[in-house]
């Protein structure tokens, strides 16, 4: 799994176990819906640190305990 790929996923089971929206998500991070969206997307391959840090405070978690998951245990390496 792509380290954007885990990003994505994490952000989904979070999501998901507190029975967020992405468009609460946005809302609650103060960014636009098609950020988060964009973000979700599996075809898209960009998410800034920026936008992680926006949506850990709107979900009123640190980054440690984002990154704290099996999802980013062994990321692929990837080559761009």
């Amino acid at each position: 799994m792509s380290v954007k790929d885990a990003v994505a996923k994490r952000f989904r089971n979070i999501c998901n176990e507190r029975n967020i929206k992405p468009n609460t998500l946005a809302n609650i991070s103060g960014i636009t819906p098609s950020t988060v969206y964009s973000m979700l997307d599996s075809n898209r391959r960009d998410i800034s640190i920026v936008t992680i840090k926006k949506l850990c405070d709107g979900l009123e978690i640190s980054r440690g305990e984002f990154f704290s998951s099996p999802e980013f245990e062994n990321p692929e390496q990837e080559i761009v």
